[in-house]
């Protein structure tokens, strides 16, 4: 009998993270690196651990994850919400504890389009009386 195979996408801010998730140990590779040698902080590695934690699914489950776009921490954040959707997937009972520590939404800031006449979004240039 063939290994079940959960499939899912995460996104945060410009980040995009496709997780595969199976049954086995507790390994997760991003980019086909492990964990500890993609994200050089501990608080990055926290963040995508977070959802298993939560949910006592640290050692069962083994993760490939491919993830693009954005910086570190929205890549962290998009892999976050990608383990969040697969564990959903899994075992829909866990919903209710997932969604009240707030990782089932996602997050949809992103950064503002700069706007003509501005040198941001809403910074001005300074002004000069004379």
């Amino acid at each position: 009998m063939a290994e079940t195979v959960y499939s899912v996408t995460g996104k945060r801010k410009r980040s995009i993270a496709r997780v595969r998730v199976v049954k086995g140990k507790g390994a997760i590779s991003i980019n086909k690196k492990p964990l500890d040698e993609y994200f050089g902080t501990e608080i990055l590695r926290m963040i995508v651990r977070q959802p298993l934690a939560l949910t006592n699914n640290v050692d069962k489950y083994d993760m490939n994850v491919n993830v693009c776009g954005g910086g570190i921490a929205g890549q962290a954040g998009a892999i976050k919400h990608g383990i969040t959707k697969a564990l959903l997937e899994i075992d829909p009972e866990l919903r209710s504890v997932l969604k009240k520590a707030g990782y089932v939404t996602r997050d949809s800031r992103i950064k503002e389009r700069k706007k003509y006449g501005r040198k941001k979004a809403r910074k001005s240039f300074q002004f000069s009386k004379r």
